[in-house]
């Protein structure tokens, strides 16, 4: 097995904190495979803010100019490409003798994380949860059927690429020294010919925080009755700086928008607070939430599935 590759994930230029998660997993794992690793990243972010990633052990910081790779596509106003990024990431690793490469669990990572390993040739394991380690070899553990439990996942071959799941790998600071290299896009060998799919335009459509980021999230669920109720979900998340949250069942009965929806089939979140408020607790929306690290639940069923789940629960009209 070769070395170990990070791949750092920026919003508008500014590291995520799930960047730093990521860095603190790869520098444990290399740590314990008695490997080297390094980390780079796609941006325009300044040297201080690529240097802010050797707080978390990122001593070896590889850095791909966004402009210069949207530049190639000959397209004006690109903003990102899928294609692109795969191919940039995975000419990177192959160049340079990186045979595991991680990324946060992320939209963004769940997106390009496939087409790196088909274009690396690599195993890919997704939504890790943890490590486990045998006479130098490593698996990947990560919940299985609708999280009921968790599984040992062993890759058979050198190369892998694994998502790791936001919120549950500590980010751990350890300051280093750090070393910051511009990739040069001639050595990745890329060409128009990489940007088949690609973005001209975003619109966000709220200033929400996004409940797959969020440290705290309220949540709602068919308990509140109808639509014109969720002002208690808003009000209680705003006094907590929190995202909202909701159900599937909700979402599909129009109550909410499906950007909110927690669970199998919505977004696997793993804050360290998750409040559901009126939430039977569906094996579905288990599934996305039941990492979080502190769970209340607000339910008038005493025996709602929620509360097998749930470190506080509270029995009353929520």
């Amino acid at each position: 097995m070769g070395n170990i590759l990070v791949f750092a994930e920026t919003k508008d230029n500014n590291f995520k904190s799930n960047a730093f998660e990521a860095i603190s997993a790869g520098k444990m794992l290399a740590e314990k495979l008695g490997k080297d690793f390094a980390v780079i990243s796609i941006n325009d972010a300044s040297d201080e803010q690529l240097k802010s990633l050797g707080n978390y052990g990122a001593s070896n910081i590889n850095k791909l100019s966004l402009n210069e790779l949207n530049s190639l596509s000959g397209i004006t106003g690109i903003i990102y490409s899928h294609s692109a990024y795969a191919a940039a990431i995975s000419n990177f690793a192959l160049n340079n003798g990186f045979d595991v490469i991680l990324m946060s669990g992320t939209s963004f990572g769940k997106e390009i994380a496939p087409s790196i390993a088909v274009k690396t040739n690599s195993a890919i394991i997704p939504d890790c949860v943890d490590f486990s380690f045998d006479n130098g070899s490593f698996c990947c553990v990560r919940p299985s059927y609708a999280g009921k439990c968790l599984t040992n996942v062993k890759p058979e071959v050198d190369k892998t690429v694994i998502t790791l799941r936001p919120n549950v790998f500590k980010a751990v600071q350890n300051i280093v020294d750090t070393n910051i290299q511009n990739v040069p896009l001639d050595l990745l060998n890329l060409s128009v010919n990489d940007f088949k799919t690609f973005v001209t335009e975003l619109s966000v459509a709220s200033g929400k925080l996004d409940v797959a980021e969020a440290d705290i999230i309220v949540s709602g669920g068919r308990g509140l009755r109808g639509p014109e109720n969720f002002n208690l979900i808003e009000n209680l998340a705003g006094v907590l700086d929190a995202a909202t949250g909701a159900s599937r069942a909700v979402v599909d009965a129009g109550w909410r928008p499906h950007s909110e929806q927690v669970g199998q089939t919505g977004k696997t979140v793993s804050p360290s607070l998750y409040i559901a408020c009126g939430i039977s607790g569906a094996i579905q929306h288990l599934a996305g939430m039941s990492s979080s690290k502190y769970i209340v639940a607000i339910n008038k069923d005493k025996d709602a599935p929620i509360f097998q789940v749930a470190d506080y629960g509270i029995v009353g009209d929520v």
